[in-house]
C-alpha cells in the first residue's frame, strides 16, 4: 500500500515537471487587458505515464496473487508429504501395539525378541522407501560432515582419527545429513 502511494507521488511530480503551458487570452476580462493563464494539455507523455501506472499496479497485483498462491501450494505439499510419511509409520505403531499385547500374554523372551526384530525390519524397509540411509561409521575415518565426536580415546591398534565406537547411528536423506553419527574417535597423541 505504501509503495503504491510513493509510486503515485513520483508520477504526480513527473507530471507537474513536464506540463507544457498553453497561453490564451482571457476573453472574460472587460477592456483591452489580456491575462495569460497556464492550462495543462494532456499529451503523449501523460498517457504513457498513466498506462505505465496501470501496468505497475497490475504487475503488483499479479505478484501478490502469485506469492499467495505459491505459499498455499507449499503448505498443501508439506501437509501431503507429512501425511504420506506418517501413514508409513502407522504400520510400525500398529506392530508395536500388537507386540505389547503379546508381551502381556507370553512368558517367552525369544518370541518377544523375534517380534522386535520384525518391527526393526519394518522400520528399515520404510527408511529404504523414503531414501533414508544409515551413515557408516565403525572403523571409518572421522568426517565431521557425517560424524560427531563425543569421545576421544587411545587405541594403538587403530590409526588416529579412526572411529572406534558408535554410540548413536547417523542417517542421511539422499545427500542431506538428518542426524550425525555420535562416535568415539581414536587419538593416540
Amino acid at each position: 500500500m505504501l509503495q503504491k502511494q510513493e509510486t503515485q507521488e513520483v508520477l504526480e511530480e513527473i507530471k507537474q515537471d513536464n506540463v507544457e503551458p498553453v497561453t490564451t487570452e482571457n476573453v472574460e476580462n472587460k477592456g483591452d487587458a489580456t491575462e495569460e493563464t497556464q492550462i495543462p494539455v494532456p499529451d503523449e507523455r501523460d498517457q504513457k505515464i498513466e498506462e505505465l501506472q496501470i501496468r505497475v499496479l497490475r504487475l503488483q497485483a499479479y505478484f501478490d496473487n502469485f506469492r499467495r498462491r505459491t505459499t498455499k501450494e507449499q503448505a498443501q505439499l508439506s501437509t501431503f508429504v507429512t501425511a504420506n510419511v506418517v501413514e508409513k509409520f502407522l504400520k510400525v505403531l500398529d506392530s508395536f501395539e500388537r507386540a505389547e499385547e503379546s508381551m502381556a500374554k507370553a512368558n517367552d523372551v525369544e518370541s518377544i525378541r523375534v517380534g522386535l526384530e520384525m518391527i526393526q525390519r519394518q522400520l528399515t524397509q520404510i527408511f529404504k522407501e523414503l531414501s533414508v540411509e544409515e551413515i557408516s561409521a565403525q572403523g571409518q575415518k572421522f568426517d565431521p560432515s557425517f560424524h560427531e565426536a563425543v569421545m576421544r580415546g587411545e587405541n594403538t591398534e587403530l590409526e588416529d582419527d579412526t572411529i572406534e565406537a558408535v554410540f548413536e547411528k547417523g542417517y542421511k536423506l539422499n545427500d542431506k545429513v538428518i542426524r550425525h553419527s555420535k562416535v568415539k574417535v581414536v587419538s593416540n597423541n
